[in-house]
């Protein structure tokens, strides 16, 4: 199995005490990932780049001392990304799967981030108990399928803030009735450039009414 080397230089671009943790969390992700079903091993050699540093392309959509509510999190993107890099958020990661919880747990405590708080549900079965101010899901269901399990967390005038690929612009026409439906003012697409990866992200920004 190759694992795509540490980039040079995220220590000075995100802070030693962030770039340490980072590090660490790809280390955990590389000796348990695969042995836990949570990434693939062809995966392993994009970690930084299709995984890790995808992930902080959200962060710039974040306001400070906000909260953030992670749907699918699965490995911990952008999830835990988020909340080891944004130390000022407090962040909630929900999936629905035991096994992915009980390791974004052992992520949380073996990183030590008390921001963070994990929930083994279904998006669904949290409307009305949890909101945030930021909404973000990563490879989870095309945006038609995803306003209705996420935009009743988003708080009037949060926003939901989903990574994309190139289908984002059609992902939005065809959601166009569930974005009236769900109490959208708008929806837009964001071309990020990624620190340390060859290529950029796209992020699609609803915000609720």
């Amino acid at each position: 199995m190759h694992v795509e080397h540490v980039p040079h230089g995220g220590d000075r671009h995100f802070g030693v005490d962030i770039w340490d943790r980072l590090v660490r969390f790809a280390q955990l992700l590389e000796s348990e990932g695969e042995l836990r079903g949570l990434i693939g091993p062809r995966e392993m050699d994009k970690l930084w780049s299709r995984h890790i540093l995808n992930s902080t392309a959200i962060l710039d959509f974040v306001p400070e001392n906000s909260s953030l509510i992670d749907v699918g999190s699965g490995a911990g993107f952008p999830g835990i990304v988020t909340a080891i890099t944004r130390p000022d958020v407090t962040i909630h990661l929900i999936d629905s799967l035991g096994r992915r919880t009980d390791w974004l747990s052992y992520v949380v405590q073996d990183l030590d981030l008390p921001n963070v708080f994990v929930h083994h549900n279904r998006a669904e079965e949290l409307h009305g108990q949890l909101v945030a101010d930021i909404v973000t899901a990563r490879a989870v269901a095309a945006l038609k399928k995803l306003l209705p399990w996420t935009m009743p967390l988003v708080k009037s005038k949060g926003q939901l803030v989903a990574l994309k690929g190139g289908r984002a612009e059609q992902e939005i026409d065809d959601a166009h009735k569930e974005l009236r439906k769900f109490k959208a003012a708008w929806a837009e697409v964001h071309d990020i450039d990624v620190w340390g990866a060859d290529e950029g992200t796209r992020v699609v920004v609803v915000e609720k009414l």
